[in-house]
């Protein structure tokens, strides 16, 4: 089975079909092995019937207890090694299903670190969770098909050949049985293709409007839209549901099938075979036999209707990870060096100008444009910024990412131990670790929890206060020690005292580094060596916090606040 640190290969994307042969081709050896177990777990299973009818004729029928004996061995040999093959065949199958789903686990999550920031732009995040919560399944169960779905074509035809040898007419029975069983099912499958393309679309929508509405519920209810909002769920989960049914309608008629025909096709034959025994065509034993091998036939015929309706509905869970693997990050053909020292951050666009080794603050009437402004210096945005006198964009982005972090008040936080969450990627010892909690004046969090820093943290940090989150998502920027840190909004959850310790730890942290804060706040405003006043988008003035106070009523209107003001951090 895949290691976790192994490589899992490049899959092939050019559809659903494709990419489940893809999988079944990076494990070859193991694929082969349960198409083999199964074919001769399936055969086995005509052993029973065969000996059955041996011990009948050659034993039974003449008296003879010695032959009777014999075929009664050989039936509890033929069951009991047949037993241990359907354990072998489970175990070999169990580790096909289980290496497609951690391979497939693996591509995805690689192309999602490999659009990085671009991921959110070119799909959804219900889409992305869609996949990891369903179609892998989806996608391993398909994979059934290389052991038993083998396994049955050979056991049928095997079968068939048996029946040649007690009645032609019965051989042509079974022969054409299959196919007018996949005539009857084949449209359903069809169908249920169709059905389950539109109902994973819908649910992908839906699971990322709930993962919109979990993060952004307090807001919603504060502005009084949660009703609303909720309406609109409502419609489109009732919609989803809708198509649900048509889903299950499908699903339903095919298991139907799937249980019901193998057994009418069972009470066809035997009832040929009956009358062929009382007309004397074939002896009691091969009667026997007959019903034997038919009934054995019902798995194989079941197992082929399965396989069916796992393969469609894995065809359509591999075009959905298709279509993901298929995206690419932004084209970036720049090969330019950055600037060799700290050199200025420039947006012509706003006139923001970032001076090296500084401490700049970056405060607008509109939010959203300092935002813009942060995504333009960080190049998560197509602009004509430049860094050093030349082009940013000119950069190679690996490079830029090297050396400027742009921290977003949102950025998501994994799951896992404290440590770990604020050491990212870095090799960083417990001293490090603590020395930017401090720096983020985020001491208290660690001796709140009961294990330190071996404590662990829930996903996005939903195990901390909204407070906490934001000093630790700025722990593990500074942790980072960028070149060029671009932070936003960093102190917005916290209280005034616990901001006011937050500016002046940061301030003396990244003394001689290039940062800029994106802040309305007073208290940090009045700790930055510089303060850039955007007014719809451009830089209308700049300046120590207290020279803008006093010469530019925007800004004062602006930032001018209760101090004693707090927010519960």
């Amino acid at each position: 089975m895949i290691d976790a640190y192994e490589d899992p290969g490049t899959p092939d994307c050019r559809g659903g079909a494709r990419y489940l042969w893809w999988l079944v081709r990076r494990q070859p050896a193991r694929c082969v092995g349960a198409a083999v177990l199964s074919c001769v777990w399936m055969v086995g299973l005509a052993a029973t019937p065969y000996a059955m009818s041996r011990a009948v004729d050659d034993g039974l029928q003449p008296g003879d207890m010695e032959v009777l004996a014999l075929w009664a061995g050989a039936l509890l040999l033929a069951n009991a090694f047949n037993a241990w093959l359907g354990i072998m065949r489970h175990r070999t199958m169990t580790r096909v299903r289980m290496d497609a789903n951690f391979r497939t686990v693996k591509v995805v999550v690689g192309q999602t670190v490999r659009l990085g920031a671009s991921l959110e732009r070119r799909t959804g995040a219900g889409e992305v969770v869609t996949i990891g919560v369903g179609d892998v399944q989806m996608i391993a169960q398909s994979l059934t098909a290389v052991g038993p779905g083998t396994g049955a074509v050979v056991a049928y035809a095997v079968v068939a050949g048996l029946l040649l040898s007690v009645s032609p007419l019965l051989a042509v029975v079974v022969l054409l049985g299959v196919p007018v069983i996949g005539l009857t099912v084949g449209p359903l499958t069809g169908r249920l293709r169709g059905t389950e393309t539109e109902y994973r679309e819908r649910q992908g929508v839906l699971t990322a409007r709930i993962g919109d509405l979990a993060g952004g519920l307090r807001v919603l209810s504060g502005l009084g839209g949660k009703s609303l909002v909720s309406d609109a769920f409502r419609r489109d989960s009732g919609r989803l549901r809708e198509q649900g049914y048509r889903v299950g309608a499908v699903t339903s008629w095919i298991q139907a099938l799937a249980a019901g025909l193998p057994v009418l096709f069972l009470a066809a034959v035997t009832w040929i075979a009956a009358r062929l025994a009382a007309q004397g065509e074939i002896t009691v034993g091969e009667l026997v036999s007959v019903y034997g091998y038919v009934a054995v036939l019902v798995w194989p015929v079941m197992f082929l209707i399965e396989c069916g309706y796992q393969l469609s509905r894995g065809v359509v869970a591999g075009r959905r990870v298709t279509a993901l693997l298929r995206l690419e990050p932004p084209a970036d053909a720049a090969t330019a060096e950055p600037p060799a020292e700290p050199s200025v951050l420039y947006d012509p666009e706003s006139g923001t100008r970032v001076l090296p080794g500084r401490l700049t603050a970056l405060t607008a009437a509109r939010p959203a444009d300092a935002l813009a402004v942060v995504d333009r210096l960080g190049r998560y945005t197509p602009s004509e910024a430049a860094w050093g006198g030349g082009r940013l964009d000119g950069i190679a982005l690996a490079r830029v990412r090297e050396r400027i972090l742009v921290a977003d008040a949102e950025a998501d936080l994994f799951a896992g131990p404290l440590r770990e969450v604020v050491a990212g990627r870095a090799d960083a010892s417990d001293e490090d670790v603590l020395r930017a909690l401090h720096a983020a004046a985020a001491d208290d969090i660690v001796r709140g929890l009961p294990d330190g820093l071996d404590s662990t943290v829930s996903a996005q940090g939903r195990s901390l206060s909204g407070g906490q989150r934001q000093r630790v998502r700025l722990a593990r920027a500074l942790l980072a020690d960028p070149e060029v840190l671009l932070a936003v909004e960093p102190t917005s959850a916290l209280d005034a005292h616990t901001e006011a310790t937050v500016a002046d730890r940061l301030r003396d942290v990244r003394s001689g580094r290039t940062t800029l804060l994106v802040t309305t706040s007073p208290l940090v405003l009045a700790r930055v060596d510089e303060v850039v006043f955007l007014v719809d988008g451009k830089v209308a003035a700049s300046g120590s916090h207290q020279g803008l106070l006093d010469y530019e009523p925007g800004y004062r209107d602006l930032v001018a606040r209760d101090t004693d003001e707090e927010v519960v951090g």
